[in-house]
C-alpha cells in the first residue's frame, strides 16, 4: 500500500485519476466542494492541504482496491512525497527487509543476508557474508557527537566549529578517509567494502538502480535535481533499495574501505554535483585518503550476523 507524506494538489489528482473518478464525484466523494478539488489540482505542488482534507485522502488511498494502489504508485511513480510499498514493483524472492538498531551509536542499519548479488558492469555473480549497513548516511548531527567526544577536529564549513542546525539532517562532507574510518571505530563498525555497498544499493538481481532499471534522475540528489547542495538523508523515499536503504545514489560521494591503490580508497553513490550517468551503483571512482570535498561523505556498515533488536 502506498503511503503519502503530505498530500498537495499534484498526489489528489493523481488519485482521482487512479480511482477513474470525474472532479464532481470525486470533489462529494471527499466532502468538499467541486471548487476547492478544482483549486487543489489547478495549483498543484504550490497548495497546501488542510490536515482534516490530508486525513479524507488518507482514507479514500486506504480503502482503495489493488487495482487503484497499481495505477497511483504508477501515477506518483517519481513523486517524493509518495512512498510505494517496496513489494509491489519486487521481484518475487526480493528481500525481506529488517532494519536494525546498533548499539554503539544507535542509528538503524539494514540487514543483508549472506548469498550471491550480481554485481559490477558485467553483472557477474559475486558471494558475500552477511553484513548490516547504515539506513542513511552518517549526518552532521551524528558527527558532531563524536567530535563532542574525542575532540576530533569538526568539518571545515561548520561555523566556528559547530554544526549548523539547518545541516543536522544532511550527510557530513568534508571528510577525508582517515575521519570517515575514524568515525567508524569510535562506533564500533567499519567502512563497507565496495562490494557490501554495491549490494546493500543493487540487490540480488543486478538492477541499474535501488529502484530497479529505469533511469529517473527525479529520485535522487544529482546534478538534474539543480538543487545544487546536499539534502536530508531521508529525503527521496522512492530512491530507496531493496534493502530499505537510502541515498545510494546521488547527495554526497561515499567513501569504502576498498583499497584501489597505494593511500587511495574507492567511492560510491555519486554525488549532487554529479550527473546522473555517475550516480549508477556499479559505477567506479576513487581518491586519495586525504581528499575532502563538499560532496564526499560516508556511511558505516557491520559485519557477521544480524544485531539484537531493539
Amino acid at each position: 500500500m502506498a503511503t503519502v507524506e503530505r498530500w498537495t494538489g499534484r498526489e489528489a489528482k493523481s488519485l482521482r485519476t487512479a480511482k477513474r473518478m470525474s472532479l464532481e464525484a470525486f470533489a462529494a466523494h471527499l466532502g468538499i466542494s467541486e471548487r476547492t478539488l478544482s483549486t487543489w489540482e489547478s495549483r498543484g505542488e504550490n497548495i497546501a492541504i488542510r490536515a482534516v482534507n490530508q486525513a479524507a485522502l488518507d482514507t479514500s488511498l486506504r480503502v482503495s482496491g489493488p487495482d487503484v494502489h497499481e495505477r497511483f504508485v504508477h501515477l506518483t511513480d517519481a513523486f517524493e512525497t509518495v512512498l510505494p510499498h517496496q513489494a509491489a514493483h519486487a521481484p518475487r524472492d526480493a528481500p525481506v527487509q529488517r532494519h536494525e538498531r546498533h548499539p554503539g551509536d544507535g542509528k538503524q542499519m539494514a540487514f543483508v543476508d549472506a548469498g550471491m548479488y550480481l554485481g559490477g558492469t558485467d553483472n557477474g555473480p559475486v558471494w558475500l557474508p552477511a553484513f548490516s549497513i547504515d539506513v542513511f548516511p552518517v549526518t552532521n548531527s551524528d558527527y558532531a557527537g563524536f567530535v563532542a567526544a574525542t575532540g576530533h577536529q569538526p568539518p571545515q564549513h561548520w561555523p566556528k566549529g559547530k554544526c549548523p542546525d539547518t545541516l543536522f539532517d544532511h550527510p557530513v562532507t568534508y571528510v577525508t578517509w582517515r575521519d570517515a574510518a575514524s568515525y567508524a571505530s569510535w562506533t564500533g563498525k567499519e567502512l563497507p567494502t565496495a562490494r557490501q555497498w554495491e549490494k546493500a544499493a543493487r540487490g540480488t538481481h543486478g538492477a541499474t538502480y535501488p529502484w530497479g532499471n529505469q533511469p529517473t534522475p527525479a529520485k535522487c540528489n544529482s546534478r538534474e535535481s539543480n538543487v545544487g547542495s546536499t539534502t536530508p538523508v531521508s529525503r527521496f523515499h522512492s530512491g530507496v533499495s531493496p534493502y530499505g536503504v537510502y541515498d545510494l545514489c546521488g547527495n554526497t560521494w561515499e567513501w569504502t574501505r576498498t583499497r584501489t591503490g597505494p593511500g587511495r580508497y574507492e567511492l560510491k553513490a555519486g554525488a549532487f554535483t554529479s550527473p546522473f550517468s555517475r550516480t549508477t551503483p556499479s559505477a567506479f571512482n576513487d581518491a586519495a585518503t586525504t581528499m575532502l570535498d563538499d560532496d564526499t561523505g560516508f556511511r558505516c556498515c557491520t559485519s557477521g550476523a544480524s544485531l539484537t533488536r531493539p
